[in-house]
């Protein structure tokens, strides 16, 4: 039978205090409702996925665009139950099974989807909700059971009487329904006298009373089911996120080094035997190689890194690419489309930005190499700058296999440098070095000898 999931994501969530809508807000790498429809794709297809939205509807669907689900806009927000009802008659969720799930609960797991799914088979009940132990249920409605442990009905903290609120089972609001039976007895919810708001949980009372049954799933973590109202929540569940991917990786085979301090967003890959130093940070869809290190403090966005390839700490490399066996670092800074070519070495205080380091080539020391491409095993050294920039558009430096560029010097884009040419340090090259020559481009030395001492006696007199 099919399986439709309506994701109820339409809030700004005021408790947040943001101008953002609640659900674009990010946590482990992602925006939540990306984490929620990630869960949801295991159990439907994106085309049998609704996201009811409403604050910032169009940002909101810019932001999942990639998935391709569908999207219902609900102007006024006026309850869950309200909310859901948008969505009827829409192609697909009139029959089979429909999953109610919110979009500011992204821990919720795939496998527990699935058990969600299987028990409402297995039952063959109207509805099914997943509900969990706390031991302090405090502000959470309250699951009360009849005699067949059956949900008998949902009470809310605020409506609970002093003994339903000794009961440790909450409900979650997340739900397996037949379709038909939701629909049917949906409609007849009535707003809330104190709120004029409507709320699926009274649909539960409809639906037993039509002889139809809502049976509870328990499950064993809570923090799957945790909601977010406040920035405390956000962090908390980022946390809870960073700590699952960390454990995940360790137990595939990277070692981390001070776990409890690196921040390694869901998409990110790592393979075996690398280690990551404390206090790195992991982000977007970096993918490391096998048997690589990532330095203390360094940050990888975007980034490829290549096998037995080395970060040194305190790097920087953001959308570029660390081939196999090659250095970067410490403090060393690569962007925007940046290659380090197997076995070339980066070291401190060097930045590359849309630059090529061909195979074995080095720049060990304070360089800034910009649109540049530069051959296989040449020399860069410390203080070589690329001028790239005329104030109105960006130039190209091209060096060739094998070149020596000598320490302090300023090459003026567009320029290039011949392969097995050398460049004398200090020096300012303005126009083509051919292959094998040595190009100089610096003032003459003078020197006038005894000013030194001049200077020094005319002070004392």
């Amino acid at each position: 039978m099919s399986v439709s999931v309506v994701i109820l994501a339409a809030g700004l969530g005021t408790r947040m205090k943001s101008n953002l809508a609640k659900v674009l807000h990010r946590a482990g790498g992602a925006c939540l409702l990306e984490h929620v429809i990630r869960s949801a794709r295991t159990i439907a297809d994106a085309g049998q996925i609704t996201a009811v939205i409403g604050h910032q509807a169009e940002r909101v669907r810019q932001e999942v665009a990639a998935f391709g689900v569908q999207y219902q806009v609900q102007t006024e927000q006026k309850g869950t139950g309200h909310a859901l009802r948008v969505c009827a008659g829409l192609p697909g969720l009139n029959q089979g099974r429909v999953v109610v799930l919110y979009g500011d609960c992204p821990l919720l797991s795939a496998a527990t989807l699935q058990r969600l799914i299987a028990a409402h088979d297995a039952g063959g009940q109207s509805a099914t909700v997943i509900t969990t132990h706390l031991e302090n249920p405090t502000g959470y409605g309250r699951i009360l059971r009849d005699a067949d442990g059956n949900v008998r009905s949902i009470v809310e903290e605020k409506a609970a009487t002093a003994e339903e609120k000794r009961v440790t089972e909450i409900n979650s609001g997340i739900y397996c329904f037949e379709a038909a039976d939701l629909w049917r007895h949906l409609a007849k919810v009535e707003p809330n006298p104190a709120s004029g708001e409507i709320y699926l949980t009274d649909l539960v009372e409809l639906l037993r009373a039509s002889g139809l049954a809502t049976v509870p799933l328990v499950i064993e973590d809570p923090s799957e089911i945790l909601g977010i109202n406040t920035r405390v929540d956000l962090a908390e569940v980022d946390r809870l996120f960073r700590d699952r991917k960390a454990r995940e990786l360790m137990l595939s085979g990277v070692t981390i080094e001070r776990p409890e301090t690196v921040i390694i967003d869901h998409s990110v890959e790592v393979g075996r035997d690398t280690v990551i130093g404390p206090f790195a940070q992991l982000l977007g869809t970096t993918r490391i190689a096998a048997e690589c290190r990532v330095g203390a403090m360094s940050i990888l966005e975007n980034a490829t890194i290549g096998a037995g390839a080395i970060v040194h700490p305190y790097s920087s490399i953001q959308d570029s690419t660390l081939e196999a066996g090659a250095h970067v670092g410490p403090y060393a800074r690569m962007r925007m489309g940046a290659v380090v070519e197997e076995g070339a070495h980066v070291g401190n205080f060097v930045e590359l930005k849309k630059t090529r380091l061909g195979a074995g080539s080095k720049s060990m020391h304070l360089a800034y190499l910009g649109d540049a491409t530069i051959g296989s095993n040449v020399n860069i050294g410390a203080g070589t700058i690329t001028c790239n920039y005329d104030g109105q558009k960006k130039s190209p430096t091209l060096i060739g296999d094998g070149a020596f560029v000598g320490s302090n010097s300023t090459l003026v884009a567009p320029v290039e440098i011949g392969a097995g040419s050398y460049v004398g340090a200090g020096s300012v090259i303005t126009k083509e070095v051919p292959p094998d020559a040595l190009g100089i481009g610096r003032g003459r030395q003078e020197n006038k000898e005894g000013w030194a001492k001049a200077r020094r006696e005319k002070k004392k007199s």
